[in-house]
């Protein structure tokens, strides 16, 4: 049945345009242009700059041949090229694609074959690894080259086109692309590989709109704020923060790596109000010597991610000026979905009391339609009890297109009409969830996911072991490391230093395990390791 709202009241150009966040930069452009957007180094750059490079970029990239759906991968640190490349790639239809930086050759590889990357824009100082990536892969993109002025291992040019004279050469009134549709795809981010290849998360204008003004809501960040770059951009698109900050025309301060003395330094510098990280990036800015810590008269807001930080340090933080907020989320929704929202009477509790509402996840963003914890089998919700164990689940429009040309693994991620997260937790009498287990034996160490099965798989090549199981192991600096038990082969003799050198032959640094346990490693009777008592044993070891 028609509705009489409905009757000869039609959409069309003047009452529907689709959303996008590169809106957010134009109008920024337009109403503050001389405003400070970016910082690096000693370098300034104002929102109308910001815009006209942007447009530039994308003629060139649309010169190219880059339109509707064509991937532009990237691997880039956290300078304004990063930046850049989350306006001008969707400018001309494109779709982004950040690498992460730390993968080794042999994933990069995996990904721009898989997301059939036309354009691959690389920062000098990776060169070695990507050399290696090209050598690989079975595509072979239009390469560019950003050479990091503030980077001081300049590292080998692999082309012949600098991104800066390509930059400089393009159109500066340059007509940009709205999408044709909000639901067309604006970037994809690769998962961690958990179980086999890596999934290629696929994020549509739409989402990536709303979660970048989920943040503003959510977040309370005021117009001009301050964000410094701690959390890498190329993790879930920063969050969605690139655009954030564009929405309330911000300024944005990059930072090239996360050093103690240059945090410190910003905050201070640039009247940083706002910044994100893993726990592990509190944990450096408090580890500095007393002589780089500064003073500065703004409350700082940082927000968090993977586990709940400790007691100890939301105390420390508080001290010396920073405000902090737990967030929670996965790459399939677009980073942060889910905010620790502190009631003001919680601070009338005592400590303990506080602290456990501080180990909770939390309750859905407002760009988040549903979150909830259900039985996976029967789809029903679990009693609010805080004890009841089921799925974290979300549904709304910051949930992911779907995994790129995995249409199985969509669908299982997809069923029953939910987002299925994988997750396991509890959901409180208030709405609260908090996360008790994970289904996968994901380890999360500074915020990067880190496969258990990855390195397993390492370890089994390794001549002389017989079997290896690995877990996580808190750590008080990156929250969680892997742990590895090591059966060796009769009368074989291997040593930590062994193992070590071992995994780092064939893993990213930051995946090879920090201790060994050499043992019988003993199984169920159906020849089942029993993970969840390894990890007990694990954390007693930290203790």
């Amino acid at each position: 049945m028609t509705s009489i709202y409905d009757s000869e009241l039609d959409r069309n150009e003047a009452n529907y345009q689709p959303l996008t966040p590169i809106t957010f930069l134009q109008r920024a452009a337009s109403v503050f242009p001389e405003h400070v957007a970016i910082i690096y180094g000693d370098k300034s750059i104002c929102y109308a700059d910001f815009f006209s490079r942007c447009r530039q970029l994308a003629s060139v990239l649309a010169d190219r041949g880059i339109g509707r759906g064509d991937t532009v991968s990237v691997m880039l640190a956290n300078t304004p090229a990063m930046l850049e490349v989350h306006y001008a790639v969707p400018m001309c239809g494109g779709v982004l694609h950040s690498l992460n930086t730390r993968l080794d050759a042999g994933v990069i590889a995996f990904q721009l074959e898989h997301a059939e990357s036309k354009v691959l824009i690389t920062d000098t100082a990776f060169s070695k690894t990507v050399k290696t990536a090209l050598e690989l892969a079975n595509v072979q993109p239009w390469l560019i080259d950003y050479a990091d002025p503030v980077c001081s291992q300049a590292g080998e040019r692999l082309s012949d086109h600098d991104y800066e004279v390509l930059v400089d050469s393009g159109d500066v009134d340059f007509k940009w692309l709205m999408p044709l549709d909000e639901w067309d795809a604006i970037s994809v981010n690769y998962t961690s590989g958990t179980t086999g290849d890596p999934k290629g998360v696929v994020y549509h204008h739409r989402g990536a709109y709303l979660l970048a003004q989920g943040n503003v809501v959510t977040t309370s960040i005021q117009k001009h704020a301050v964000y410094l770059w701690t959390l890498p951009m190329f993790h879930c698109n920063g969050w969605c923060f690139p655009w954030t900050i564009s929405a309330v025309s911000g300024t944005h301060v990059c930072l090239r790596e996360v050093r103690a003395e240059a945090i410190w330094a910003s905050l201070d510098d640039h009247a940083v109000t706002h910044l994100c990280g893993a726990p592990v990036v509190m944990s450096t800015i408090l580890g500095v010597e007393e002589k780089y810590k500064r003073t500065f008269p703004q409350t700082v807001h940082f927000f968090t991610a993977a586990a709940p930080p400790p007691e100890s340090i939301l105390s420390q933080m508080r001290e010396v000026g920073f405000v902090v907020t737990h967030l929670y989320g996965l790459t399939e929704v677009y980073g942060p979905a889910v905010v620790n929202d502190w009631n003001e009477d919680w601070n009338l509790l005592s400590e303990a009391e506080q602290a456990q509402l501080k180990a909770r996840q939390g309750v859905r963003y407002h760009a988040l339609e549903e979150l909830d914890v259900l039985d996976p089998e029967s789809m029903t919700a679990v009693p609010r009890d805080g004890k009841t164990l089921g799925e974290v689940m979300f549904r709304g429009n910051v949930v992911m297109k779907g995994y790129l040309k995995n249409k199985q693994a969509t669908a299982d991620a997809f069923k029953n009409g939910w987002f299925h997260s994988g997750d396991l937790g509890v959901i409180y009498q208030d709405g609260y969830i908090q996360l008790k287990d994970r289904s996968k034996d994901i380890i999360i160490s500074g915020g990067e996911n880190i496969s258990s099965i990855e390195i397993e798989e390492v370890l089994y090549k390794h001549p002389e072991i017989l079997a290896a199981v690995v877990v996580a192991m808190p750590d008080p600096k990156w929250g969680e490391t892997p742990c590895a038990f090591v059966e060796l082969v009769a009368g074989a003799e291997v040593s930590d230093s062994d193992l070590v050198a071992w995994c780092s032959d064939h893993l990213a640094s930051y995946k090879v395990p920090r201790n060994f346990v050499f043992e019988s490693i003993a199984k169920t009777s159906t020849g089942k390791v029993q993970k969840f008592e390894l990890r007990a044993r694990a954390k007693k070891l930290t203790t």
